[in-house]
């Protein structure tokens, strides 16, 4: 099995990328998908984000406002603090299915899709991402264009006035400010270039996926 770390900035285009994979023949792992099935409410990580941060991240509904939280989190400096609470709990679940694919595919090339190898200070006791991965690839983009995406996700197709524009281009280059990690990282990574249009970034991701193939990129655990 051959265990690849995804990671990339907020408006990387990491996900992009990781369908691609997915389309190619990966088992792919969502990082953010994981941690959204443990933040529901009854979950031991939902009890301990409301226990952190305050009944006010509650929802009318029940569910965490992520809204609010991601407020407290990047607007109040607290993004550690919610790491510190979700991290762990992400890469144990991680584990248990990496640890499963094997059993069942041992030959399977998996994707972790995930935005904090790099970034978090939470790990599994300390350990590294060498441990836990054989390859790291790195999406990357302009920071323009990092902030056009978000701002559009964010969106999502609404029109947007000025003042609210300028509120989630200012909240992208927060959190953009606290994503240093990655491209420090960059030279341990094979790099995928998101800003050319999904064309050049199939090419780019089809070069990848040979060169994960190769037999010597396969490592058996």
């Amino acid at each position: 099995m051959l265990r690849v770390g995804l990671t990339g900035d907020l408006g990387s285009g990491k996900s992009t990328v990781a369908r691609m994979f997915a389309a190619r023949g990966a088992v792919v792992l969502s990082s953010d998908e994981m941690a959204r099935a443990m933040m529901q409410p009854g979950e031991p990580v939902y009890a301990a984000i409301v226990e952190s941060f305050g009944k006010g991240v509650i929802a009318a509904d029940g569910s965490l406002n992520r809204h609010e939280l991601a407020r407290l989190a990047f607007s109040e400096g607290r993004a550690e603090e919610l790491n510190a609470i979700v991290h762990p709990a992400v890469l144990e679940e991680q584990a248990r299915q990496i640890e499963k694919i094997a059993r069942a595919k041992p030959d399977a090339i998996v994707v972790v899709e995930s935005a904090l190898i790099f970034t978090t200070k939470h790990g599994m006791d300390g350990e590294p991402w060498s441990k836990r991965f054989d390859r790291i690839l790195l999406a990357t983009a302009p920071e323009a264009q990092k902030v056009t995406r978000f701002v559009e996700r964010v969106a999502a197709g609404r029109e947007l006035d000025t003042k609210e524009r300028a509120s989630l281009e200012a909240d992208a280059r927060r959190r953009l400010a606290m994503q240093t990690a990655n491209e420090a990282h960059a030279g341990e990574c094979l790099v995928i270039r998101n800003d050319d249009g999904l064309e050049a970034l199939e090419r780019q991701v089809d070069a990848v996926w040979i060169q994960l193939q190769q037999p010597h990129g396969v490592q058996t655990r």
